[in-house]
């Protein structure tokens, strides 16, 4: 019996263009509030592990500066796992409000798209269980959805 060469080869490319055609219709499909989401479950997972450096790079570069790296992991962990009690926390993400020109201080230049959810973290501490509620803002920065807060006062 004689084998064909070509068609190991030709069913390992017509599969890799399957799974590239489901990758870029699901792109397509899945809206920007969907994509905002997952930024902030992706933001929310590393927090929850204690991998602030990693949370951080998915910061808005606004608020970058405000806090440099080293700073913001140093501050989350003596905040979170110190005053707290707690190494871990689990988080449910919850909304997906739209604004437009919103903006992240008073008086600020406006964002064209923000959505706005809402997290909250549980917490299992030497103090006990409470719950702390945080809103945060995503919008596009370089084609890159990231984060942000609220700074109006």
């Amino acid at each position: 019996m004689r084998r064909r060469r070509g068609r190991g080869k030709l069913l390992w490319i017509g599969g890799l263009i399957v799974v590239l055609f489901f990758y870029l219709i699901s792109s397509f499909l899945m809206g920007s509030e969907r994509k905002a989401r997952l930024v902030v479950e992706e933001f929310y997972e590393y927090e929850s592990n204690g991998d602030y450096g990693r949370s951080w790079e998915l910061l808005h570069t606004e608020i970058q500066e405000r806090f440099n790296r080293g700073a913001y992991v140093q501050d989350r962990a003596h905040v979170f796992n110190g005053h707290f009690g707690a190494d871990t926390f689990s988080y449910e993400v919850s909304g997906g409000k739209e604004w437009k020109d919103w903006r992240m201080v008073k008086g600020g230049d406006p964002f064209a798209q923000v959505y706005e959810f809402q997290v909250k973290q549980n917490y299992h501490g030497k103090y006990g269980h409470f719950v702390f509620v945080q809103y945060v803002y995503v919008l596009l920065e370089d084609g890159e959805w990231r984060i942000v807060w609220d700074y109006k006062k």
